[in-house]
């Protein structure tokens, strides 16, 4: 009777979270298919200025419409995803090489090096990161690499811990006391044992940290910290039309802020999924 009972709960939760993975995996081709195709398609110049056609609302014409100066909106949203991509891309990777360098270290080694690295992550986790990230960014001129410096050197500290966890967790479980009363070498066991069992959990780390990123970028960008003015960026674009949405043309912040918010839930999908065949214990919790 009570296999009868929650069976269908069961199948009702994967059919939810098979929709789920497939919808955000839809979402993330659509966004990629547009920063790469949209461009090159449009033959457009995005910086284009059309004083007649300021402040035009969403038509065929102009599907996300037009900007205070005339300037065709989804060309420049388009533009802007691809920049936040970029440094979303390219910032968690470099985040996530450091993180996981510096959590191994420490899990590893243990000792003076886990005690000094894990102060070093304790004290810059006090430091609030977009505080953080606009001193990296004063440091330098605007520009797309300086953002990315900024939040790669903010946003390794969780994965320094989780990969730090992972470690003291593998080093205790009895393939590696197998390996070291065998002889192995601490190297040998920290290359055929110890990296591949963190891999997956800093791959996972990488994918959560894009959106974070992103947000990141703009909400400097919105500052006026990020890129240039005349480079586009979805938090630029959301900051010059705030003026207009006090007027009460409200696309030229609605759209910017979709192209954050959509991307965001769609890795956040595809992170959960990775996460549950990750965990397989609370994979099978789940379908009870």
């Amino acid at each position: 009777m009570a296999e009868t009972i929650w069976r269908p709960q069961g199948h009702a939760r994967r059919s939810t979270r098979t929709l789920r993975v497939r919808t955000s995996a839809a979402v993330m081709a659509v966004v990629v298919l547009a920063v790469l195709i949209v461009p090159p398609l449009a033959q457009l110049d995005q910086q284009a200025v059309d004083l007649a056609a300021k402040l035009q609302p969403p038509s065929w014409a102009h599907p996300f419409g037009t900007d205070d100066v005339g300037r065709d909106l989804l060309l420049r949203c388009v533009y802007g995803l691809r920049v936040s991509l970029l440094v979303g891309l390219v910032a968690a990777l470099a985040a996530t090489v450091i993180g996981t360098a510096v959590g191994a270290a420490a899990g590893a080694l243990g000792g003076w090096t886990d005690r000094l690295a894990m102060r070093a992550v304790d004290t810059l986790s006090s430091v609030p990161h977009l505080l953080l990230g606009i001193f990296v960014v004063a440091v330098f001129r605007p520009g797309v690499w300086p953002v990315v410096a900024s939040v790669a050197a903010t946003h390794w500290l969780s994965t320094a811990r989780i990969v730090r966890a992972e470690v003291l967790s593998l080093r205790g479980r009895p393939y590696i006391d197998a390996a070291v009363s065998g002889g192995a070498s601490r190297w040998r066991v920290a290359v055929r044992h110890l990296v591949p069992g963190i891999l997956p959990q800093a791959g996972l780390a990488a994918v959560l940290m894009i959106p974070h990123a992103m947000w990141h970028e703009s909400a400097l960008s919105f500052l006026g910290l990020g890129l240039p003015a005349h480079q586009a960026s979805l938090g630029g674009l959301v900051q010059g039309g705030r003026g207009s949405l006090l007027a009460g043309d409200w696309w030229p912040t609605l759209f910017p802020g979709l192209l954050l918010i959509v991307p965001t839930l769609a890795v956040a999908g595809l992170a959960a999924a990775w996460r549950d065949r990750l965990n397989p214990r609370r994979r099978s919790e789940l379908t009870l």
